[in-house]
């Protein structure tokens, strides 16, 4: 590979990222975003004037810049900031995700996403990675840089911590009892499954799409058409009672008489009521230790699935048919205490990992995993979580202990590293960028990295190291490669892999956006996922017939006193008569334009579903002037949802939502879409039905209209 240290020859990565963003000068920022030169100016500088040697910048985002067709390249972003900053893996730096819940992080970790396996693995496709070999040879080449080129070990100590005895050498440690991806089978995807019936039964684990997802409406008509659904919650949510006094049951469109949905309501236990581990978004592990016995049939999640576990287990007990062979050869032989919960500490030990034969000395660290069936791990991001058979996410040592880095609180992953690539956090020379902040450095006495955290690095590989690029792995890492996760051992400011929508972030507006793209003749984001279906419609954008039909934008957001949808806080007096009922939050500009009275009524219509809210008039969400259009914003929190359980109810603003997803990580757009507002309450029973109707009518609007993927324009352009 050429490099050119001066970073002028025009196919350098600098070069090639100052021409792409050649165009996006303060004053067509101010045209695209609505925002003026001297915020621009001061947020430019303040970045600046907070990176370098002294200082760190650290960007902290939530579902905000996520919830978009653009939403990785948001992030991606921000990486490139921080790179050029010199913001990573330094103290005080870094890309933090502000998440919904305490463990979010955790839940991502371990996963609960469709397309990854424990640890980031991701899962194996259908057709495409038929053996364990294919696999491998996708996930991490051995003649890459860094410790992806490890991912056998990860693989078969995941294989083995799953299927133990029956994962073998000869049966290639079970790859074949993985399940194969046959496509995206993300919670929309399988929504849409259900209204085609193809889906049978449905579990609802702390979830409660028929108000927190995109197009609640969908969400409701999909779980009619279900056989069963199974609701884990505190409370009877709105997933578990859409059936009986559901809005599809007050317009017509459901009948509860006619629903053949057999609904299981099976009470929770809340996070005093069980122990377990929490992870947040700095990827601390943290134990949670049980304060009380949860009441009556509540139950943790862990006993749950094991006692359902167990049940399957028992029911194909005997079966000679392979494809039970995956259920039956689990490793499921936790111990319990007298009330049958699993002991938690057994499953973080399980998935710390251990030397098969020796499951009472766990591993200290994901270094020690092999690809030879000799170790197991359930998640090998989390090996030494369980170091010397203690609980280290349990320290609670005050302050984290005397080290800057509060080592002794807690157990973050990978191997208890607090900062991420703080090899960075030296020069190439290995002496700390700031004696201010010093964090890690080369000591040439010991021949090794110290610091105050532990290296992220090969802990004796001197900063001056020249190694041979063709051995592959941590052993191909030069000294100054502190990437170590990355095949060239840098960071990458040009992504020529791991995104599908380019290497470099690029503006597009969103699915429905009032304004054109300012910047490129291509209005959407090309890659963007679309479902061009009668019941998912899109409203018309800038320049296209109907777009005035739904003039106005309307984002969502969450408020302190409730929690997303609302199963946590409007089951609660003190926190619903804090925020007792659903409101939009309007401009004075916007409330004049359209009549909307202070504390009344108003009526929000999407082509999806039209919703009523209280009209709370503020000047904090102001109207912008993009492109010398005049944009009026909608603000709308989204934790309200018809039933009639919890104290306080209110339509949902998710139901104005369509299904249209970011490429990469197929996360909704919920942050953005287009609406008409009108004083008064919506109608009820048909009569709403009708007014969703005559703006679609009235818009033209079809399943086509916003689905095209690349424009006309970018096409008559390169013609």
């Amino acid at each position: 590979m050429r490099r050119d240290e001066t970073l002028q020859h025009p196919r350098t990565v600098f070069q090639i990222l100052k021409r792409h963003y050649a165009r996006y000068t303060p004053e067509m920022v101010k045209d695209v975003c609505g925002i003026s030169r001297e915020d621009f100016d001061y947020l430019a500088r303040s970045i600046v004037e907070n990176s370098g040697r002294e200082r760190t910048t650290c960007f902290a985002y939530a579902v905000g810049w996520t919830q978009h067709t653009l939403g990785a390249q948001f992030i991606r972003t921000a990486t490139i900031l921080q790179l050029l900053m010199g913001n990573v893996g330094r103290p005080g730096s870094g890309i933090m995700a502000l998440r919904g819940h305490a463990t979010i992080q955790g839940s991502t970790d371990i996963p609960t996403l469709f397309n990854l396996l424990p640890g980031y693995l991701p899962m194996p496709k259908a057709g495409v990675h038929d053996t364990l070999a294919d696999y491998l040879d996708a996930v991490g080449s051995k003649k890459q840089k860094g410790f992806w080129a490890n991912a056998d070990a990860y693989t078969v100590s995941l294989l083995k911590a799953w299927w133990g005895e029956a994962a073998t050498a000869d049966n290639d440690w079970a790859y074949d009892y993985l399940p194969r991806l046959t496509g995206p089978h993300g919670t929309y995807q399988t929504v849409m499954g259900m209204l085609a019936d193809e889906v049978e039964g449905y579990f609802l684990l702390g979830q409660n799409p028929a108000v927190g997802s995109a197009h609640g409406r969908m969400q409701r008509l999909g779980m009619s058409h279900l056989k069963w659904l199974v609701v884990r919650d505190f409370n009877l949510i709105e997933s578990a009672t859409w059936w009986k006094d559901g809005p599809e049951i007050a317009s017509g469109e459901l009948k509860t008489e006619e629903i053949e949905t057999e609904v299981f309501f099976l009470p929770a236990a809340t996070h005093v009521e069980k122990a377990g581990s929490f992870t947040q978004t700095q990827r601390l592990v943290q134990w949670r230790h049980q304060a009380v016995e949860p009441p009556g049939q509540c139950q943790s999640e862990l006993q749950f699935c094991y006692e359902l576990g167990k049940r399957i287990r028992q029911r194909l007990a005997g079966s000679t048919d392979e494809r039970d062979r995956p259920l039956l050869d689990l490793t499921w032989d936790y111990p319990t205490d007298e009330h049958g919960d699993p002991d938690g500490e057994a499953v973080l030990a399980e998935i710390n990992g251990y030397r098969v034969g020796e499951p009472a000395d766990p591993l200290a660290s994901y270094t020690e995993l092999r690809a030879d069936g000799s170790t197991a791990a359930g998640c090998w991001i989390y090996t030494g979580v369980y170091a010397n058979a203690v609980n280290q996410a349990a320290r609670r040592v005050p302050n984290g202990g005397a080290s800057p880095s509060q080592s002794q609180w807690g157990w973050a992953w990978p191997a208890d590293r607090r900062v991420l690539y703080n090899r960075a956090s030296a020069d190439p020379d290995g002496k700390p960028w700031s004696e201010r902040k010093r964090y890690i450095w080369w000591d040439p006495d010991q021949r090794r990295w110290v610091g105050y955290d532990v290296p992220d690095f090969v802990v004796d590989r001197a900063p001056g190291a020249r190694l041979d690029p063709e051995l592959g792995g941590p052993d191909a890492l030069a000294g100054d490669d502190p990437f170590i996760m990355q095949a060239d051992g840098k960071g990458w400011l040009f992504a020529p892999k791991g995104v599908v929508d380019g290497p470099l972030p690029t503006h597009y507006e969103p699915q429905e956006s009032p304004v054109a793209n300012a910047l490129y003749p291509q209005q959407r984001n090309p890659a963007r996922i679309t479902f061009a279906r009668k019941d998912n419609l899109s409203a018309p954008s800038a320049g296209e017939p109907g777009s005035d039909v739904y003039p106005y934008v309307f984002t969502t957001y969450r408020l302190t006193e409730h929690h997303t949808a609302g199963g946590m806080s409007r089951w609660l007096p003190y926190l619903s008569e804090l925020q007792p009922e659903m409101f939009c939050e309007v401009s004075p500009e916007l409330a004049a334009e359209r009549g909307l009275q202070p504390y009344g009524w108003a009526t929000i219509i999407s082509p999806r579903a039209a919703i009523e809210a209280r009209v709370l008039v503020t000047k904090r969400v102001a109207p912008l002037v993009i492109n010398g259009h005049t944009v009026h914003q909608i603000g709308l929190p989204y934790h309200w949802g018809v039933g009639g359980d919890a104290v306080v109810s209110g339509d949902a603003a998710n139901d104005l939502l369509g299904v249209t997803l970011d490429p990469n990580v197929q996360i909704q757009e919920s942050k953005a879409g287009s609406c008409d507002i009108r004083p008064g309450r919506r109608p009820r029973g048909e009569e709403l039905l009708r007014l969703i109707a005559d703006y679609q009518s009235r818009s033209g609007v079809t399943a086509e209209t916003g689905n095209v993927r690349v424009d006309d324009a970018v096409w008559e352009r390169g013609s």
